[in-house]
């Protein structure tokens, strides 16, 4: 049986040539005129999905 990928989960997530699951970092579409250029800088780098959240990414995108 195929499995459903969850599509909102899809445009999010994106795999790394290692395996490991890549994320775009939040805070950083309203309310920028309080942080820092330096903060403001730093969201703009992707991060990488947590140990602790990592089997529920899998799940949504099962072909990940």
């Amino acid at each position: 049986m195929k499995l459903k990928t969850n599509r909102s989960a899809a445009k999010r997530f994106k795999a790394t040539g290692t395996g490991k699951v890549k994320r775009n970092k939040a805070y950083a579409r309203h309310l920028l005129s309080c942080k820092t250029t330096k903060q403001k800088r730093k969201l703009r780098r992707s991060g990488l999905v947590d140990s602790a959240n990592i089997a529920g990414v899998r799940q949504m995108l099962p072909y990940l």
